[in-house]
């Protein structure tokens, strides 16, 4: 197996973990006092801040509601929302930081392992959890042997990252399933322990109106996939549903699929992944058929993992596999409101920057080191654990509890945002193009 599939745990280093603390809270987060404000060092993504958070927002019985479910006699999973790469784990690093410091973190195999040997032992030596796609036993394991301990765990139940701030989408069971396992086994030890799973969600804000920079933002994304400049009249929120609707009409001519330009968006979007699905079910060796779009992709996924024997139509299916996702990561969520803030337009772009901008030195930085228009707050909260101790239910439902607890907490720091005036609005194009009687 190659080293991006095996599974190596990870062998934590005290030293270096309170070192990367502090590193990760000047250098990533927040930037050098006093050169982070000056140019030209505000420009070097070190002294600035990389992920350019200045300010966090954590209250006390926050932190102390995090605390208090952590450490020696409980066995804890953190489940924060995942609305942002990179940024992710440095933030999530700073709240471990108050509350669990040595608990270990769940990240993608790209990261841990395909980087080269150097940087995998650095992430191991950070307590960085490999996840093997399709093999994730070994991991899971580990991670209920550390949770044992106290140390805690942390885990994205999102899934993959959405760049979707205000919402929080549909949760993976795994860190119930090992809560469960983590009980079952404290149990047959004949000790009580308390098991926990403690949701975080954070929200990025922009400090000041970044719009000027979005707009330069979306003028390089044109650029880069060759799409005719806006005339400088059209609105940032326009400009940025025009480069989509552009990438679907693409998308319609490539796949076969008759557009109506009138139609609204959401109505174009579904007929594209329909037919996208159909093909793939046809590309795909016995499917059952009819199958649900999530299975269709499982099936896909599943597929490229055990196959080798038929490289073109591996091809095939990847190409295809992928296409499906980045269509389909303009969810629900785009189309609800009636308004869009700064923070949803920015990411928009970096959702299209990620998944379609690629073949330059400057893209794959981007989608490694997503840079930010602005400096941003973080507002970070932490809504009642569940105790899963006393839970009775099935994995689904105790996420879906979870889920309900993680959207009500985002919509509370939402209220509070809109409340003191700290956000700015647009018209949401996406609304009203599911809505076309409506005034644009």
């Amino acid at each position: 197996m190659s080293r991006l599939d095996t599974f190596v745990a990870p062998e934590p280093s005290v030293p270096l973990i309170k070192a990367m603390t502090v590193v990760n809270r000047v250098l990533m987060l927040r930037g050098v006092l006093g050169f982070r404000d000056i140019p030209p060092f505000n420009r070097i993504a070190g002294l600035r801040g990389i992920a350019n958070v200045r300010h966090i927002d954590f209250p006390e019985a926050d932190r102390a509601r995090l605390a208090g479910v952590c450490g020696q006699g409980k066995a804890t999973f953190i489940t924060p929302n995942h609305p942002e790469f990179f940024t992710d784990w440095m933030i999530d690093k700073e709240i471990a930081s108050h509350a669990c410091p040595l608990a270990a973190f769940w990240a993608t195999n790209g990261v841990v392992n395909g980087l080269g040997k150097a940087a995998q032992k650095f992430w191991l030596a950070n307590n960085l959890i490999a996840q093997i796609p399709g093999n994730s036993q070994a991991a899971r394991e580990l991670s209920v042997s550390w949770a044992l301990k106290g140390h805690g765990v942390l885990l994205h139940p999102e899934g993959s990252v959405g760049w979707h701030g205000d919402f929080v989408a549909p949760l993976m069971p795994g860190a119930a399933e090992m809560a469960l396992e983590a009980l079952k086994r404290s149990r047959e030890a004949g000790r009580e322990l308390e098991v926990w799973i403690a949701p975080i969600v954070w929200k990025l804000a922009f400090t000041r109106n970044v719009e000027a920079d979005l707009m330069k933002e979306c003028a390089y994304v044109e650029r880069s996939l060759k799409i005719e400049p806006a005339p400088r009249s059209v609105a940032l929120p326009d400009r940025v549903y025009r480069i989509y609707e552009t990438l679907l009409s693409r998308d319609e001519e490539k796949h076969g699929v008759e557009s109506d330009g009138r139609a609204p968006f959401a109505d174009r979007q579904e007929a594209l992944l329909s037919a996208m699905h159909d093909r793939l079910c046809e590309l795909l060796p016995e499917t059952a058929s009819p199958a649900s779009r999530g299975e269709i992709m499982r099936n896909a996924r599943r597929f490229l993992r055990e196959n080798s024997a038929d490289p073109e139509l591996r091809k095939q299916v990847k190409s295809l596999s992928d296409a499906i996702s980045c269509v389909q990561r303009v969810g629900d969520f785009a189309f609800a409101s009636k308004t869009v803030t700064q923070e949803g337009i920015a990411e928009h772009i970096k959702r299209i920057r990620n998944d379609y901008c690629k073949g330059t030195m400057r893209d794959t930085l981007n989608r490694f080191l997503p840079q930010p228009a602005g400096p941003r707050r973080a507002h970070i909260r932490a809504p009642e654990p569940l105790a899963m101790h006393d839970f009775q239910g099935a994995p689904g439902e105790a996420m879906a509890e979870i889920r309900r607890r993680m959207q009500a907490a985002l919509d509370e720091i939402n209220d509070g945002l809109r409340a003191s005036g700290s956000l700015r609005f647009y018209p949401n194009p996406f609304h009203h193009s599911r809505n076309p009687g409506l005034a644009r």
